[in-house]
């Protein structure tokens, strides 16, 4: 008997909402979190817009003076595990100074009113970037003033891993803490890794996830380099995020974090939580092809599918919804509709697609795990998000399934996937599957 998993709660910083509800109510109603870059300066740019977070405050998650030790990256990443935390039920993890030598804030505290044994809860987190702000405003220092002026936290705040330590810091956790790294398939390798965890008996919780906080001139110069972003749509923000359309030009650049809380399906019964959804499997595969593009015939990819098909015990037949990583690229779309044709054979004209980057943007590291997070809500509540700004899909291109556009459709589901494709060629797919 393989250990099963339950998905108890989530947390989420997105564009389009700063929790869960927020963030569920925008995709069901088709709201983009696309406009103008407020960060900086953009009018050096070819593409000025962005899927930024609005009105993040990290005050009820972090403590003040913690907030202050920590990049946007890994704020982001501790508020969303900390709702995940009260969402499953585990303790209210409450905001403040500890008493000396009790640990960080709020961190023995939240353990201890956990149902299980902080060394038994992992925490597995995924990030691109890092933090990128920290990196930028240290070397602007550097250049300015010398090496005497930068940040003195310059490299603890900026490295990848740190997300996943401080949400261990934060909440008193004491198990594995891991950072994946796989570029925009970083948040569902998390998530799969921590699947693995579970089953393999050496943690009964885990909270697991994405997170991405680099929107900067530094990076969006970069993409435009390699003639990824939108560039057509200054004056129209949210219409730039177009995945399978006709008229999509590139993707558009998005941030935010998405934890998930993974239990023991058996002990999440116990204590009688609440269970969204079951995290039934995963898969990975690289196309060992290409830097930035995907193998072109979507064998990697379709690999991939098949493998979290596999190892979820799901036949094709069973999967009513994809969430597609759809980022509207010229390359993407056609590709990831071939990967479909491939791991679905005949099913994939009956599957109900969509991209919720076409309201999120993308994501980067965090887009796994937000676009997992879309999957369990859209189980639990049995409704399937549209694909927005779809006028017209590229039938020249091949994107010819039904990508749900522009309104979402509700229906049960029995269950859901999730695909994300890194630079690299990192494949990753989530499979989730309603509670019985």
């Amino acid at each position: 008997m393989r250990r099963r998993v339950a998905v108890t709660g989530l947390g989420v910083i997105s564009p389009v909402g700063n929790d869960a509800g927020g963030f569920w109510d925008s995709l069901k109603s088709g709201r983009s979190g696309v406009g103008r870059i407020t960060r900086f300066d953009a009018s050096r740019l070819e593409s000025r817009i962005a899927a930024e977070v609005k009105g993040f405050d990290p005050e009820p998650y972090i403590d003040k003076r913690d907030a202050r030790k920590m990049a946007l990256f890994s704020q982001y990443a501790v508020a969303a595990a900390v709702q995940a935390w009260r969402d499953a039920g585990l303790g209210d993890a409450p905001v403040g100074k500890a008493s000396p030598g009790d640990g960080p804030a709020g961190g023995a505290t939240a353990a201890a009113a956990s149902p299980y044994r902080p060394e038994r809860i992992a925490t597995v987190v995924g990030n691109g970037i890092g933090g990128i702000d920290v990196l930028l405003e240290s070397h602007r220092k550097l250049l300015e003033s010398g090496p005497g002026r930068m940040l003195p936290m310059t490299v603890p705040l900026m490295i990848s891993n740190e997300a996943s330590a401080n949400i261990a810091m934060r909440l008193g956790l004491l198990g594995p803490a891991f950072t994946a790294v796989t570029a925009c398939a970083s948040g569902t390798d998390a998530i799969g890794q921590a699947l693995d965890l579970l089953r393999s008996g050496r943690c009964d919780l885990a909270l697991a996830g994405g997170t991405e906080a680099a929107i900067a001139e530094f990076t969006l110069g970069g993409f435009l380099r390699l003639q990824a972003l939108s560039t057509s749509y200054n004056e129209e923000p949210e219409r730039a995020s177009r995945p399978f359309d006709k008229d999509r030009d590139g993707f558009v650049i998005g941030e935010g974090a998405a934890i998930l809380a993974l239990e023991d399906w058996e002990k999440a019964k116990a204590r009688g939580a609440r269970i969204y959804a079951e995290l039934a499997g995963y898969g990975a595969s690289c196309d060992a092809y290409h830097l930035t593009a995907p193998d072109p015939e979507g064998l990697g990819g379709s690999r991939a599918i098949a493998a979290a098909l596999e190892d979820a015990l799901l036949a094709p037949e069973e999967v009513d919804y994809y969430n597609a990583h759809g980022t509207s690229t010229k390359i993407n779309d056609p590709t990831e509709t071939l990967m479909v044709k491939k791991a679905f054979g005949a099913w994939a004209s009956s599957l109900k697609i969509s991209s919720t980057k076409s309201m999120t943007g993308h994501c980067i590291a965090a887009a796994g795990a937000i676009e997992a997070a879309a999957c369990v809500l859209a189980i639990a509540e049995g409704f399937v998000p549209p694909t927005i700004n779809l006028d017209e899909p590229d039938l020249e291109a091949g994107c010819d399934l039904d990508y749900v556009p522009n309104k979402g459709v509700a229906m049960p589901l029995r269950a859901a996937l999730s695909a994300s494709l890194g630079f690299g060629g990192h494949n990753g797919v989530l499979a989730f599957r309603r509670p019985s």
